[in-house]
Parts: C-alpha cells; structure tokens; sequence
C-alpha cells in the first residue's frame, strides 16, 4: 500500500536504541550523587500483627549508620492513586500500628554503604502482637473474618455494577443457558529493573527525586500528599526506566522511605529494590474468581450475560479498585449483548496488593469468557468463528452506557485468522488450533487523580538551525513512546525524526501528563504532540506566506523540510532559512507550540478501541501434561501503524507475556508467604520456549487518533490464555478453568475425563 505521509508508517529504530545497546542509557540503579547514602527496608515477617514497638538503639550504634525511620517520622497520611477518592487512599507506606501483609515496610536504615544498611536491619528490635490473617477472598467475606482494615464490614474493599438491557427477559428468550466458575492466578510485572528511587532534600526545602515510574507526575502528587510539601518543590526525574506493565506509577517503598531519610538527614539516599524484595513487596496482577452464566439462541446470536467476580485485592486498594471495574466492562468484549449484568467484588486480605498490569483486567476476562463461548459453540454444534462473527463489534456500534465504537477491525481480524487456520491444514492428533477474540482502550477518560491538568501535554520550540525541542509529559518505559512522539512531531512539522530532540520524564521541565498505563500515550500524548507541532508549524507559515507573497496560509506546507506551496510543490524556501528569518522578524521570539488532549466522547472508558483475533496451535502431551506453543498468530487492528517496528515490538513483548500468564507464572502462597520469590523458580518465558509471532495488520481509521491510530501492544495480553485454553480443548477436549494452566492440572483434567467415561462404559 502506498504510504501518504513522509515518517508516519516507516520503519523507525527506536530514538533512545543507541544508548541502550553501547550501555550509556542511565537508569535509576546508575545514579551517583555527591554524599549519597544508601538505604534499605525492614519488612514484616507477619501478614497480620499490630506493631507495639520499634527499637532502633543498637542500629544506629552500629558505625556508618546515619538514620533509621519507621511510621512515627512520618506525617501517617494514607495515600493512594485513587485521590478524588479518600476512603481509597488506605495505605501508610510506612505503617504505625499494624502490619497487613508479609514484606510490608516497617523501618528503613540509610548508612554509608548498602552491606552496612543490610546489617542494620537486623539489629532493629521490633515488637508485634500476631493477629489472626485471612489469604482468600471467600474466607475473608464470611462473617467473623479477621478485619484487615477495622471497620470494613466482611472486608469488602470496592463493589461495581453494570447493567443493560432487561437481563431476565434476555435469558428467557435464549434457547440454550451455560454457567461455568473460573479461577484466574496473579502474575508479577517481572521488570527487569526492579523498583528503584534516588531522593535529594535540601536546606532550601526543596527535593529532587530520581524514580523507576512510568508516570512522574503521578509520583510528584503523591510524594506531596504524604510529605506535606507543595508538587512545585518537589522535583521527579524518570531517567531510562526498565519496565513497568502497570506496576510502577504508584507510590512504592523506594521512593517514599528514600525521600524521608533524605529529609531527616539532607543527603542523597537511594533505594534499589533486590529481585526477592520485588517479587514480595511491591503489587501483582490481581488474581480473580469468576463466574459467567452465557445465553444464546441456537444459530449462536448472543441473548445475555451474566457474571460475578470476586478479586483477591491484598492488603490495599492500589489500581485494584479500576480494575474491578475494567474487568466486568472487557467481559462483555468485542460483542454485542440485548442484556448484560456484571458484579465484581473486591475483596482485603492479608496478602500482597493487587493492582493493574498490562491488560489490566481484562485477561482475566477474556480466559474465562472466550473459553466459554468456545464450550458453548461445540455444544451447540457450530463453528466458533462464525459464533464470534455474527455477534462482533461493529463501527458506530455504541455498548449502552459504557462506550461509543469509532473504527472497528474485527471482521477483517476473523477472516484474516480463519485464511491462516485454513493454512494449516490438517494437525497431529496431539495439537490444535485455539483462538480468541478482544478488544482493548485507548486510555481512559476517567480522572481518577483529580488533576486539574489535561490528561497530556506538549511543547514544541524550533531552534535557529530547525531543530526541534519537544517536552512531553508522558513516559517512556521501553515500549518506545519517545519514538512515536518524534515520528508524531516530524509528521505534523514537515521535518526528519533526527530533527527532533524528545525531553520527558522531568516534572520541572516538562508539562504534566498522566503517565503511561492503559495504552493511552499513542492516542492521548500523540494528540497533544500533534496540537503543539501544528501551532509552531502554523507560525512558520504566517512568516513564509508574508515572505511569498499574498498566498493564504493553507496554500503553504511543509515537508522533507521544504517550505512549498500546495499546488506547486517545486515552488518554496528551505526550512531551516525559513526558521532564521522568522525568527529575526520576531524579534528573537522563540517559535514555539503548545498542545493538549483532554478527550470528551460518548461513554465513560475510552475514546477510542483497538481490536484483535489470535490464534494460537498447542501440542499436548498426555503422558506429562505438559504444554508446547508451536505457533501465535495475530490479526490485530490497531487503526493508522505509528511505527511499523515498534508495532511488532510490541506485540511481540505482549504475546510473550501473555503466553507466560497463560500456562507458566504461577505464584503460590503459605499462609500469605509467597514461596517463589526468585527467577529460578518463577517461570517466565524465555527464548526455547516463546513461539513464532505473525502479526497480520488490519487497516482502520480511528477519528479519536492522532492520524487515525490508536492502541497497540497492551490489547495483546488479553486474548493469549484464552486460545491456549481453547487450542488444549480442540486438542483434548479439557475444558480448563484455572489459569496458568499448569502440567498437573492438564493431568487431573485428563484422569477425571479416563474415570467419566470409564463410569459410561460400566454403566
């Protein structure tokens, strides 16, 4: 297909590649600063105990130590990411009267060295009172259940509802009724940086704070709250961060016992979290206990949903609370429902919090409800992808109440998928053939934060020599939104990407943006990016339309940096003299745009949603059950390509990922003590083990985008565990319920199948 734009669509290496792989990129674990200390954590070995007394007197004998902090240096404010909020904001990073979870900060030591902070730690005396805990969710609910926060009746932290249509109605018209109950597993975010900060308080009450975030505006506000400092003191630098997926724009231990021991001491002190204190200590994937009760006609038209969740929240709100809710919205995604009914029910217990992560609960919903709908199609004998077909998302479709579908690829994604399984031709009997539809956000519109900023924001300043300083808010973690954003300013500019230089991830420099989570940079950052390039583009072609003559200013463009007229392309003035000259006309004024993006758009989730079908051929084996990914092929519509390459990156990190939560990252608990807290025995996926990848493109425009794009990368997580499921009951005829799906459970699957149909044949 012919490419319409200069940048837009080409293959471009990511702008910060080149630092990355020499190994000059400086992450928060890279920096020094004059008279840094280093610090470390104390943490409960409890998951429920009131703290009596903390006694720091043999620590602080112990030479090279310089402070120890525990809940009583602290202002005890409960913070949290949902601000607008408060009965959300629960948790004191350091606590003062009781611990809820092992791992859980409880005192923190800053010394000369890290080996003599470590040492201290264990000279820190501290005095609990053990409390009866609670791990599971329905043990937490029954009445007399051990309270994780006093006062919060049967520990029910957050409940959400929604509701369309007449449900009741919907189901008395359905031909054929199924309910099933799914157990989905927690995952860890598996950064490869762990948590990491660097605090710096000064005498002039001013603090600078080096962060592993993905959202440093998020990280200043919340720093301040708890602190008691107004966010214009407070500085956050994001150098390079390595990961995020959802875990890194809350308020975690690093950043918050780091900048108090610097306030109490006027030093540097940094904080790296070890791999085990990452796995134990920061947030998960929220595990979830589903039920879905599905009503069809018989030709397979979709009459009615209903589904109830229970989440295993941990010890404190975090994200928990959006994704409770996102995941009861996904759930009736990509389809179309007379009447749908959702409940969830987000549940304290004494384990570690959980929070959002890529997808951010919509996994969770795809697994159990494409698996369903694929059980529902071989009972009534029909072919799972024209059931998907007939009951699709379709552009201009609205879901009552909820969201407004502007562009819409899944048809083409179906037959895109159907053309490759046909492909395939006939399998071994050990292997199938499973897939799953999804569809995904763009970001979303919901101001959880209560700011009064927009939701992204840009600078754009032309330099003498036409290069371009573009400031943005929004995040980059390794998924490459600098990249775009460049690709995004030279497109709208009319320059090359080497023109432009990308400043984020400093709140003195750059203006405020909401962060990176919910694939909302591309569409959101991207649009204030490209409000910003076009107002400095449209100052240089006032300059140049005075200096050509009277042709009006839309006659004019830019592009390969050539200033030209429309009609006449030929016909113009080099870029960079233009630049000169406007410049000396104004008197010396910098040339510089602003843009924003706040969206407004029928419904409350997104303005826009990316779609996608994926198939993926497992083998079997019966013997072990264990579990082989051959192939993982996605159809995906992610409206306008930014980046071709980052595109692939993308979606390729995703279906990694994905493939991991699906049969491999388990994480197992005694008594609220997570016993894998390693890189040994936490599986993640590595190379003999990740399949081929195909992404076949599809086509769309999204309006809501900057240049029609929208999400990409993120969505991907969501249907991956699902066609797993699906290709092992193509193969096998298991229907699996529980995610990761392990080998052991692939074996008790097939036992209980040998003993049913031994019992038919006695019977």
């Amino acid at each position: 297909m012919h490419n319409k734009y200069s940048v837009i669509n080409t293959p471009v290496h990511n702008v910060d590649g080149i630092a990355k792989v020499t190994g000059r990129a400086t992450y928060t674990f890279d920096v020094q600063l004059p008279g840094m200390l280093y610090g470390k954590i104390l943490r409960s070995p409890h998951p429920h105990a009131k703290i009596l007394n903390i006694d720091a007197t043999e620590a602080l004998k112990l030479p090279g130590v310089k402070a120890v902090v525990s809940g009583k240096d602290t202002l005890g404010i409960k913070q949290g990411i949902w601000r607008r909020y408060k009965e959300l904001c629960d948790e004191q990073v350091l606590p003062m009267d009781k611990v809820r979870y092992i791992g859980e900060p409880v005192a923190a030591v800053a010394a000369v060295t890290e080996e003599i902070a470590e040492q201290a730690l264990d000279l820190i005396e501290v005095e609990y009172e053990v409390l009866d805990a609670v791990y599971e969710p329905f043990d937490a609910i029954k009445k007399g259940a051990p309270e994780v926060h006093e006062g919060i009746e049967r520990n029910l932290n957050v409940t959400r509802h929604i509701e369309w249509g007449d449900v009741d109605e919907a189901f008395d018209d359905a031909d054929y009724i199924r309910e099933d109950w799914f157990k989905c597993g927690g995952q860890h975010h598996m950064c490869m940086e762990t948590r990491a900060c660097v605090s710096s308080y000064t005498p002039e009450k001013r603090l600078t704070v080096y962060a592993s975030t993905q959202a440093p505006y998020y990280t200043q506000g919340l720093l301040a709250g708890v602190l008691g400092m107004r966010e214009g003191d407070i500085r956050v630098i994001a150098p390079y961060v390595g990961g995020g997926f959802g875990g890194k724009f809350e308020l975690d231990g690093a950043m918050f016992c780091s900048a108090v021991l610097s306030m109490k001491l006027f030093r540097p002190v940094k904080i790296v979290f070890t791999r085990e204190e990452d796995l134990i200590a920061s947030k998960r994937r929220t595990p979830m206990f589903y039920y879905v009760r599905t009503g069809v006609k018989k030709d397979g038209t979709f009459c009615a949903r209903e589904s109830r969740v229970f989440t295993n929240g941990g010890a404190y709100t975090g994200m928990g609370a959006t994704a409770l809710y996102l995941t009861g919205f996904f759930h009736s995604f990509p389809y179309k429902w007379r009447g749908y009914r959702y409940d969830g029910y987000r549940v304290y217990t004494n384990t570690m919090p959980s929070t959002s992560m890529r997808g951010f609960g919509a996994p969770q919903a795809m697994f159990c409800s494409e698996q369903q709908i694929d059980w529902i199609a071989a009972d009534l004998g029909l072919d799972p992808i024209e059931v998907r077909r007939k009951n699709g998302h379709t552009p201009g479709y609205e879901v009552p109440g909820q969201a407004f579908i502007g562009s819409c690829g899944l048809d083409q994604s179906l037959d895109k998928i159907e053309e490759w399984i046909k492909s395939r031709g006939k399998l071994p009997a050990n292997r199938a053939i499973g897939i799953s539809a999804a569809g995904f956000m763009s970001g979303g519109i919901f101001n959880w934060f209560d700011t009064p900023y927009s939701f992204s924001s840009a600078v754009v300043t032309i330099n003498e020599d036409g290069t371009v300083e573009l400031h943005v808010g929004c995040q980059d973690i390794g998924q490459g939104s600098n990249t775009t954003m460049a690709i995004i300013c030279a497109e709208t500019l009319g320059v090359k990407v080497e023109d432009v230089k990308v400043h984020s991830g400093d709140t003195d420099h750059c203006p405020a943006d909401l962060g990176a989570w919910g694939s909302r940079q591309t569409l959101m950052a991207g649009n204030a990016t490209k409000m910003a390039a076009a107002e400095a583009k449209r100052q240089l072609l006032e300059f140049a339309t005075a200096k050509m003559g009277p042709n009006i200013v839309y006659d004019l463009d830019i592009k390969d940096r050539w200033v030209h007229l429309v009609s006449r392309p030929e016909k113009g003035l080099d870029y960079t003299q233009v630049v000169k000259e406007a410049l000396r006309g104004k008197e010396g004024q910098r040339i510089m745009g602003r843009g924003f993006y706040t969206p407004h758009r029928k419904g409350m989730i997104s303005p826009a949603y990316s779609y996608m079908v994926q198939a993926v051929e497992a083998e079997i084996d019966e013997e072990t059950g264990k579990i082989g990914v051959v192939n993982c092929v996605t159809a995906h519509d992610c409206g306008q390509p930014i980046n071709p390459i980052g595109l692939i990156g993308q979606l390729e990190g995703a279906a990694s990922m994905a493939v991991g939560y699906g049969y491999l990252e388990y994480m197992p608990f005694e008594d609220g003590k997570m016993m894998n807290p390693n890189l040994v025995d936490y599986k993640v996926i590595r190379a003999p083990e990740m399949p081929e990848c195909e992404v076949i493109e599809i086509d769309t425009f999204e309006p809501e985008g900057p240049y029609g794009a929208k999400e990409a990368g993120e969505g991907l997580t969501n249907p991956t565990a699902a066609a797993l499921g699906n290709a092992i009951f193509h193969a096998t005829g298991l229907q699996m319920k529980e995610c990761p799906i392990l080998p052991e459970a692939v074996l008790n699957a097939f036992k209980e199948k040998r003993e049913k149909e031994q019992e038919k044949k006695n019977a």
